[in-house]
This record gives structure tokens, sequence and C-alpha cells, in this order.
């Protein structure tokens, strides 16, 4: 039972730390260019815990982030639900796929949250974003290798705590 606690408390700690992640501040010219840390922490936990991450937990921290950025309230939680659900959808492939090869279906998934993001923005009404917008799944998916690292040393230490 502690185990389980341990390694719930290291899934939501990461997700707030993704959701302070977005707060960083960064120069005017990057700001296109940064990841979307819950997109990118959400996926990893679907993949080696599905039992404690699903669409309820991404709804969540998608409101949390829309609240923290001043965004269209349900923009990120739609999007990062929709991120989980095709994660779920293809945990069995992706799971054991090379650390590199996972890159690659995160850049889509992060593709097709742009995508999403871009229509969005236009039945809403919002101006659209700048072109290098485009350019920050690339980003996400170069760091996935390291967040996919990161966390899975974090999760085997809480396992190895617990024993």
């Amino acid at each position: 039972m502690m185990r389980n606690d341990w390694q719930r408390w290291i899934c939501y700690l990461s997700l707030v730390l993704s959701l302070l992640l977005m707060l960083l501040p960064l120069p005017v010219a990057l700001l296109p260019l940064r990841p979307w840390w819950p997109a990118l922490v959400l996926i990893y936990w679907v993949l080696e815990a599905p039992d404690r991450v699903g669409l309820g937990t991404a709804f969540i921290t998608g409101l949390a982030a829309d609240v923290l950025a001043g965004a269209l309230l349900g923009d990120q939680a739609l999007r990062l639900v929709i991120i989980v659900f095709l994660a779920q959808r293809f945990r069995a492939r992706l799971r054991f796929f090379p650390v590199v090869q996972q890159s690659a279906a995160v850049l889509l998934l992060l593709l097709n949250d742009s995508l999403l993001r871009w229509l969005i923005r236009a039945f809403a009404g919002l101006p659209m974003l700048p072109l290098l917008t485009w350019a920050a799944p690339l980003v996400g998916a170069a760091l996935w290798p390291f967040v996919f690292l990161l966390l899975d040393a974090l999760r085997a230490r809480s396992r190895t705590r617990e024993s």
C-alpha cells in the first residue's frame, strides 16, 4: 500500500511540476518554441502507469493549465484529453518502442495537438499564433528522451525505496 501511495505522489507531483514549467519565463523570441510540458508528462504516465493517469487526470490537468495560462477555458483540457486518448489507444505498441522511435510518435501526437490548437483558435475567433509555434512539437519530441529517462528514474527509485 505504501508503495502505491509513493508512486502516486511521484506521478501527481510531476504533473504539478509540468504545470509550473509552463509558467517559466522565456525570452520573447523563444516563447513560440516552448514545449508543452503537461502533454509530455501525461504521455509518459499513460505509457508507464495507465492505472494512475487517464482521461480524467488529463482533463483536470488541462483545466489547471488553462487557469494558470489565462487561456480559453477548456482549450488545453480538450487537447490533453485527445492526446491521452490517442496515447492510450496505441499504448501497447508505443510502450515497447525504443526511446528514439517513441520520440517520433510523440512528435506526431504533438503535431496533431498543434493542428487542433489551430482549429480551436480559428473557431473561437482568436488571432492566429506565429508560424514558429509549429516548431514547438519538434522541441517536445527532442526533449522526450530526457523527460522519459528522468521520470523513469524517479519511478524506478520509488519502487526500490519501497522494497
